[in-house]
């Protein structure tokens, strides 16, 4: 009995370890073009044109980053994207918690029906009603503004799936409580299950908010102006010709600059994707 268990724990030991080895060739795998675009961004220009291979070997340089703040319009951008975004996200969650909690907990006629409507949207890709889009718009002369640019993202299928899901798993229960105090059915939803449901509200914010950073298409379309650029568009529109082969330094720099508003924002909040995932999983 001894040596089934010994051998027992040394076959799991080895399978601990196989895993353990996976899992960090994956993890090197993932982080390997990251670690290379950031050294890419930290060399010059002309000397990665004279020798790739300069990129393992010193020296190293900001000149990249300060020529990317140095761009007239660059803060700008940022603001427009902080707005953008930060607009969109907050909409996105106020809408689609109010829309979970009435699809989890209110009967009202076709409910089920404006359900399944709900999720069909999920199978509409945004370039299928892109042209009808942008008619709309700019019929209503909404082009080169924030509301043009944040309105189209508050269609956001996934948002009340989500949060219609969590709502339902929520008990009863602590809603027949509340009524039985004289609660209001706003105060059970605001005081009682809207703070149950953080986790998810966060993993949907990050996820929005991650979104509306990193969107080309549409700001590409509706903000045409220098002014009204997103930080995506306006980086974009500095770009030179051949910049891949002439500027692949600065074109590196460039995209650790945009990224890294959105890293910062992943790395706080990590811990609530975690507990929103796990929990859908129980779920």
């Amino acid at each position: 009995m001894s040596g089934f268990v010994s051998g027992n724990m040394v076959g799991r030991t080895m399978g601990d370890r196989i895993i353990l080895g996976l899992v960090i060739g994956l993890a090197v795998i993932m982080v390997a073009p990251v670690v290379w675009v950031i050294a890419l961004s930290l060399k010059d220009n002309k000397e990665l044109m004279e020798d790739m291979n300069s990129v393992f070997r010193a020296p190293y340089s900001i000149k990249n980053y300060i020529d990317v703040i140095g761009t007239s319009s660059v803060f700008r951008w940022v603001l427009n994207s902080t707005i953008v975004s930060g607009g969109l996200t907050l909409a996105t969650l106020v809408l689609s918690s109010l829309a979970g909690y009435g699809f989890a907990r209110l009967n009202f006629p076709f409910r089920n029906t404006l359900f399944i409507i709900v999720l069909l949207g999920l199978a509409v890709p945004e370039q299928a009603v892109l042209i009808a889009r942008q008619q709309i718009f700019g019929w209503l002369k909404l082009h080169n503004t924030y509301p043009g640019l944040i309105l189209p993202g508050l269609s956001a299928p996934f948002g009340v799936f989500l949060m219609t899901q969590y709502f339902r798993a929520i008990p009863k229960e602590l809603d027949e409580a509340a009524l039985l105090d004289n609660a209001s059915r706003f105060q059970i939803f605001w005081k009682v299950l809207l703070p149950l449901t953080i986790p998810a509200q966060a993993t949907l914010g990050i996820f929005t908010f991650f979104g509306a950073w990193n969107d080309y298409l549409w700001p590409l379309i509706s903000g045409t102006r220098k002014e009204m650029f997103t930080l995506t568009v306006g980086i974009a529109s500095t770009q030179m010709n051949f910049a891949q082969s002439q500027g692949l330094g600065f074109l590196m720099s460039q995209a650790v600059f945009a990224s890294a508003p959105i890293l910062i924002l992943y790395l706080f909040f990590q811990k609530y994707i975690v507990t929103a995932v796990s929990g859908a999983a129980v779920r």
